[in-house]
């Protein structure tokens, strides 16, 4: 299992990020969750099978076609893992 924490940057809101990461996360069977950021971002946190969580990491960083991602930072996590994956109201 892993437990990733991605900052997503770009144009990454206003295109169906979120919409296309739950869908993604949901269909992969993840757990975690997504959210704006304030500053422009997409915030997202994803628990699960090793490779999948690796694959989701990497197809963040393409996302939906309407997307233009110009990074992708991976951070630890340490906190709570919830069950299911849901998306989050803008931080």
């Amino acid at each position: 299992m892993l437990t990733a924490h991605v900052f997503i940057s770009g144009r990454v809101q206003g295109v169906g990020y979120r919409a296309w990461i739950n869908e993604e996360a949901l269909s992969r069977g993840l757990d975690g969750w997504v959210r704006n950021l304030a500053d422009g971002r997409v915030e997202a946190m994803f628990h699960g099978d090793r490779e999948k969580v690796e694959t989701m990491v990497d197809d963040c960083r393409i996302g939906p076609h309407a997307a233009g991602v110009s990074g992708v930072v991976n951070q630890c996590w340490s906190g709570d893992i919830p069950t299911g994956f849901s998306v989050r109201p803008t931080a």
